[in-house]
């Protein structure tokens, strides 16, 4: 299939028609419905590691087969577990979109990666921490350790890139690529920016998506003397937010295939939903700035929607100033002619900063390919059941630090999905 380069005077349809999902849930976009959606006959109830980062609870991802995804063991053996994570769930996109395999489309498949600055190595840096300090301190020892134990990247941590790399090479996706980093506004900037391109026929078919390991002391230590993780007994994410607010981490890959409706029906593709539209922006987070960037982009991204029910899957991280500003903007929609239906996904799945927007699409697309939605996943009031599925849901992405932002879709009929 030919590409076409050339701008379109009309927006063309952004169809999502490939969904990847790894996390403490399980393997795959049924496994993570029948999960969360209380369909399966078991209780709504999130997964949890209690014991190796105390007093900080965690969501460990499950139990992986890397090889299925990652064939070669030179590129397993190389990667780190972030790296597996987002390799491997990209993988699990690309063959739910039946894309794996057709070199003819990968090759003028477009990537976005959001992706953190990669994992330290532990076991380097207390090398290099034990030959600087105490009676044996020997800074001629720290060179060597440098110089014997970095990486090629000259870098302590892995970069941010080596992900769309690994990709590329696992999965053979060799269009352009791209890489966002900034926590969970990279995982609203590459979905925005997927939209843009594909919208406006800069693109006609794209990989987009991010991964975290939340299983890292390094990790756990960054944001803890930010004073951000929740170090007590778990609660839900609005629990959370009332009783002075916290992160849980959560291990969790999330990838989508996006692309035009038209490539898509060449292809013959089955769309899971459509994405409408989509805000980004950020503040400095004085009182009531958030909220009022998210009125505002509310406004314009809900022109010409239909008032009444509306779907909202949360992003929410439980931090307390953002989850709060959240809420209050949440609620306030009652007086613009919405009743949200609100569920936030963090309470099952933990936080994964960027990629917390890419899996809350997911999670969306899901609901409406379905023509079902979640149970309410919080005890706290905050979230009703539903009378019915929602035929449009909004996703949100409040940053526990900078970053707002809103994704709306909405379902397909089956004359449109032709």
């Amino acid at each position: 299939m030919k590409r076409n380069d050339a701008m379109s005077k009309e927006n063309a349809d952004v169809w999502i028609t490939g969904i990847g999902l790894l996390s403490s849930l399980g393997e795959g976009a049924d496994v993570h419905w029948a999960a969360m959606s209380g369909k399966s006959g078991s209780t709504v109830t999130p997964v949890l590691d209690n014991e190796n980062y105390a007093p900080y609870p965690v969501h460990p991802l499950v139990e992986v087969d890397y090889a299925t995804q990652i064939q070669k063991r030179g590129d397993l053996r190389q990667m780190e577990p972030w790296q597996r994570i987002g390799t491997y769930t990209a993988g699990l996109a690309l063959a739910d979109a039946g894309l794996s395999g057709d070199l003819d489309a990968l090759d003028h498949m477009d990537m976005i990666v959001a992706a953190g600055s990669g994992e330290r190595d532990a076991e380097m840096d207390q090398k290099v921490l034990e030959s600087t300090t105490g009676d044996n301190a020997n800074k001629g020892n720290s060179n060597e350790i440098l110089k014997s134990e970095l990486r090629p990247t000259l870098f302590l941590a892995q970069l941010s890139n080596l992900l769309a790399g690994n990709i590329s090479i696992v999965h053979k996706v060799t269009g352009s690529s791209r890489t966002y980093m900034g926590e969970e506004l990279a995982g609203l900037a590459s979905i925005e920016n997927a939209y843009n391109r594909i919208s406006k026929g800069q693109s006609d078919l794209m990989l987009i998506g991010g991964a975290n390991n939340a299983e890292r002391k390094d990790s756990l230590l960054i944001f803890e003397l930010g004073q951000n993780l929740w170090g007590d007994e778990f609660k839900s994410i609005w629990e959370r937010a009332q009783a002075g607010g916290g992160l849980v981490q959560g291990s969790v890959g999330a990838f989508l295939v996006m692309e035009s409706a038209k490539h898509a029906k060449a292809r013959g593709a089955k769309p899971y939903a459509k994405l409408s539209g989509i805000s980004s922006d950020r503040c400095r987070r004085d009182d009531g700035q958030a909220k009022d960037n998210l009125d505002r982009q509310f406004d314009e991204l809900s022109k010409g929607m239909q008032k009444g029910t509306l779907g909202v899957l949360s992003g929410a991280s439980g931090a307390k100033q953002a989850t709060a500003e959240e809420l209050a903007f949440l609620q306030g929609l009652d007086d613009k002619g919405f009743q949200p239906v609100t569920r936030a996904y963090g309470s099952m799945m933990g936080h994964s900063f960027e990629a917390q927007m890419p899996a809350g699409l997911a999670l969306a697309a899901l609901a409406l390919s379905k023509g079902e939605y979640l149970e309410p996943l919080d005890g706290s009031g905050v979230e009703a059941s539903a009378d019915a599925a929602p035929e449009q849901i909004m996703v949100t992405s409040v940053g526990h630090w900078r970053g707002e932002g809103l994704a709306l879709l909405t379902s397909l009929d089956s004359k449109e999905a032709k």
